[in-house]
């Protein structure tokens, strides 16, 4: 495994990735509501990261057909936009995105609540949110790559939740997906050892109920096996020699 150790230059353009990455997030928070098609935050979506002269990362990326990831209620991760799929009132809906700008990638998912939805569906999204922090408490250097993964699960399943496993998050840079994997669940190992220059993609992934997921026949969407629903939230984050730097929120 190599794990790349970015240049102050790179992280410059990994900063400015993912400083556009988070402005596209919030301009696709502002359009969520019911009667909105998946197919639609799609279009707008990749108008929105061509407007800032970068090229949206997921577009042809192993053969997916979108620019947003758009996945609702029991959808994990990886929803393929469709027309015909209605956000309705109490749907919560996760956008997953990248960016390539000058070459680099940054990457980030947020889940939205769609009007009004269940206390219990807001709190799922809240606490996977939380989830991710309380991962990053622990991504500093000298640290071991566990630390976070277990932070993250053991968080999450003090709620119950059960953390998907068939999913990680991962490195990222010049490639989409680079070395290390990130697991949100812990590992029999302490992992690599942190050092500043990483660049990594935290995605929590949690379900209301148990943890099994299943691959629908797109071979892209991923469900929860039981029906629960599901949350996401992901960073790139900057691995320093104090706190993690979080290059894609504003």
């Amino acid at each position: 495994m190599s794990v790349s150790i970015k240049s102050e230059r790179e992280i410059e353009l990994m900063r400015e990735a993912g400083r556009i990455l988070a402005h596209v997030h919030g301009e696709l928070g502002k359009i969520l509501k019911p009667g909105i098609s998946t197919m639609d935050i799609d279009r707008i979506g990749e108008r929105l990261i061509r407007s800032f002269g970068c090229i949206p990362s997921f577009k042809n990326y192993n053969g997916y057909p979108a620019s947003i990831c758009v996945s609702v209620n029991n959808e994990v991760v990886h929803g393929i936009p469709n027309k015909h799929r209605i956000l309705r009132e109490g749907d919560i809906v996760s956008l997953d995105a990248g960016v390539i700008y000058n070459g680099y990638h940054s990457d980030a998912a947020r889940t939205h609540a769609i009007g009004q939805i269940s206390g219990e569906a807001q709190k799922l999204i809240r606490v996977t949110r939380e989830c991710f922090f309380e991962g990053i408490k622990y991504a500093k250097a000298g640290n071991h790559l566990n630390d976070i993964s277990s932070a993250i699960q053991a968080y999450a399943e003090s709620f119950g939740y059960g953390v998907v496993r068939d999913l990680v998050g991962h490195g990222v840079g010049k490639a989409l997906h680079e070395d290390p994997e990130v697991p949100n669940f812990a590992q029999k190992r302490k992992g690599i050892r942190l050092r500043p220059g990483m660049t990594l993609a935290i995605e929590p992934m949690i379900n209301m109920g148990r943890a099994d997921v299943v691959w629908l026949n797109d071979d892209w969407t991923v469900v929860t096996d039981d029906g629960s629903l599901s949350a996401h939230y992901e960073n790139t984050i900057l691995i320093t020699e104090g706190d993690p730097e979080i290059l894609s929120l504003l």
